[in-house]
């Protein structure tokens, strides 16, 4: 969800959305690709030019007027999607990897993907729909049934290809890539998904974020599939990785405009998740009894503009209650609440 305290981006927050291919640094450009709603709006997709021909970071969501999109852009600076040798994908989410899979079965481009990712993907091939099982689990657990049921209804008869969803060539781990002239460092950072992965490019001093820091919103998490495994303890802890990293880099994000110091922008999320440990410590102090994670989340503001939880859509409810309930779940590892289960619900107290 936003967060509603830190804004380091240009004031035309907009920018980044011109469609084309836009220089970053030497040899890197950006293209923002449209997405089919209205949030997040456009991914981030990298060219990087190398020795062999063009790289991608990230792949984009594989839709029918994406090819052209892409094509376009690259001919902007004279170059074509057959000249595309390599797509490293920063996580499993659909609009950073399933256009990957497009590109491969066109050009024959190799696709990397964090090893970490991999449950994921065999949960995707299992469910073979767009229902979020696992996010539809922790509603449950919070209390929030209704809102689980509305969530199954809508995207259980969505559109899913399962062909999207094929491995790719290689399971990355952290350290150097295989680009032929460049110098690009992979670095695990799960939280948002559990191989969310990080490129350092140490020509540049681009760091390419994912969605793990983006410039004006706080990433997401505790949305996706697989087991649920404290989500945001791992988030903080790769917060705190690159919080630490000495080496001065610029966010290169997927979402919004490239600007901005990583160390700085992980230290203002660090900050922004202390705030909301606070908040949610409040409520329920103020509450006295015991709150599932659905009222919880019912009682905490909501984006950079402070709205109710009732003031959602359907899926920023779910994202919401995911979201507090990873909070949750932390501040009873940490010892600071505790949880007790009636029927199927966990309730917190102080």
């Amino acid at each position: 969800m936003n967060d509603s305290t830190v804004d380091p981006a240009p004031a035309n927050r907009s920018a980044w959305l011109e469609p084309g291919c836009h220089p970053v640094a030497d040899g890197v450009f950006r293209i923002p690709l449209e997405l089919p709603q209205d949030g997040l709006r456009a991914v981030n997709v990298y060219v990087l030019e190398t020795d062999s021909g063009i790289a991608l970071i990230d792949g984009g969501w594989h839709r029918p007027d994406t090819h052209a999109a892409m094509a376009t852009a690259l001919s902007s600076i004279g170059r074509r999607p057959e000249e595309i040798t390599d797509v490293f994908v920063t996580h499993i989410h659909r609009d950073h990897y399933t256009f990957a899979v497009e590109l491969r079965r066109r050009y024959g481009c190799a696709i990397h993907l964090g090893a970490g990712e991999a449950h994921g993907l065999s949960e995707i091939r299992r469910i073979n729909c767009n229902v979020p099982e696992e996010s539809l689990i922790q509603a449950r657990r919070s209390g929030a049934h209704e809102l689980a049921d509305e969530v199954y209804r809508v995207t259980v008869d969505e559109p899913f290809d399962a062909t999207d969803w094929e491995d790719p060539d290689t399971w990355l781990h952290a350290g150097p890539l295989p680009l032929a002239g460049r110098h690009v460092e992979a670095v695990d950072t799960p939280g948002h998904t559990k191989g969310h992965i990080v490129f350092h490019d140490h020509d540049t001093g681009l760091s390419f974020t994912g969605d793990h820091i983006l410039p004006t919103i706080t990433p997401s998490i505790g949305f996706e599939l697989g087991t649920w495994d404290l989500p945001l303890a791992k988030f903080l802890a790769s917060l705190e990785l690159v919080a630490d990293d000495p080496t001065p880099r610029t966010i290169a994000p997927a979402h919004g405009n490239v600007g901005g110091s990583v160390r700085e922008r992980a230290r203002a999320l660090l900050d922004h998740h202390g705030r909301r440990f606070d908040e949610i410590l409040t409520v329920i102090g103020e509450e006295g009894g015991p709150l599932s994670g659905h009222r919880v989340a019912e009682r905490l503001l909501w984006t950079r503009h402070d709205r109710p939880f009732s003031t959602l859509d359907t899926f920023n409810q779910l994202i919401a209650v995911c979201e507090t309930m990873a909070h949750l779940d932390v501040l009873v590892t940490d010892g600071r609440l505790t949880a007790h289960t009636v029927d199927g619900v966990d309730f917190f107290r102080r």
